[in-house]
């Protein structure tokens, strides 16, 4: 059964964007996974922007004012996985309601095995749509106090949604003393943390390439830690194999 899951954080800047973009990648790339990523982010819309998707004139937008229907807004990415960007024009958000986004989203879960869901940050009208429209959630937070504080206050809007969550992300983690660890975001969030990202240059420069850090650097410390999410996502094991020790142990 197509799955909906949304990638959900309470604030800005803990690079919840790139998260979903990488893993939508990761999905189709190394598991095979029919999945799709829709920006559900309105009013800041980033997917299309890190990607480089600037001439796609069917949109999100569209399919929520019923001018178009979804096949029409899918990008197809080089990946393997489908791009569903919203608008970067304001005047497109004109008679847009995203409460409507759970039943615009059913021809996508037909032809999929995954769609995600790149939620807006915080708890306003376009996250909470998004909520909604979600079978399961992850939060992703970077391993500070505000950080986590936000994630238990979106967890408890998850519980009175009656979305169920499959943990935390703990993303551009520098692994420093000023940092929440690891098993303190498990005890003061009672959640378990499914993935530790750490904070690295390969990003950057896959932001600038506009491509998944996944493709531009395969090898990265980065790309080996979302690819074992996706795989965890995906209810698929991941080995790294690096060299031949690596392959040689591997098997």
């Amino acid at each position: 059964m197509t799955r909906a899951i949304g990638i959900v954080s309470g604030k800005g800047g803990v690079g919840k964007t790139t998260l979903a973009i990488n893993i939508a990648a990761a999905l189709a790339r190394h598991y095979n996974k029919r999945c799709a990523l829709v920006d559900c982010n309105l009013t800041t819309s980033h997917v299309s922007l890190y990607l480089g998707i600037y001439n796609k004139t069917t949109t999100l937008n569209h399919v929520l004012r019923n001018e178009r229907r979804m096949d029409e807004a899918v990008h197809h990415h080089e990946s393997g996985m489908k791009i569903i960007p919203a608008s970067l024009s304001i005047s497109d958000l004109d008679g847009v309601d995203i409460l409507q986004i759970k039943d615009r989203i059913k021809p996508l879960k037909d032809q999929n095995d995954v769609v995600l869901l790149d939620a807006a940050p915080g708890l306003g009208r376009e996250a909470v749509g998004a909520l909604k429209a979600c079978d399961e959630v992850i939060f992703v937070t970077t391993p500070t106090v505000l950080g986590i504080t936000d994630i238990l206050r979106t967890n408890e809007v998850c519980k009175e949604l009656g979305v169920p969550n499959l943990g935390i992300v703990l993303n551009m983690v520098h692994r420093d003393k000023y940092e929440v660890t690891r098993q303190e975001v498990e005890h003061i969030t009672g959640l378990p943390v499914i993935a530790s990202i750490p904070f690295h240059d390969d990003v950057r420069k896959s932001l600038h390439a506009k491509q998944p850090v996944i493709t531009t650097h395969p090898r990265s410390k980065v790309s080996g830690e979302i690819i074992g999410l996706a795989g965890r996502i995906a209810g698929m094991p991941y080995y790294e194999r690096r060299g031949f020790f690596g392959r040689l142990f591997g098997r």
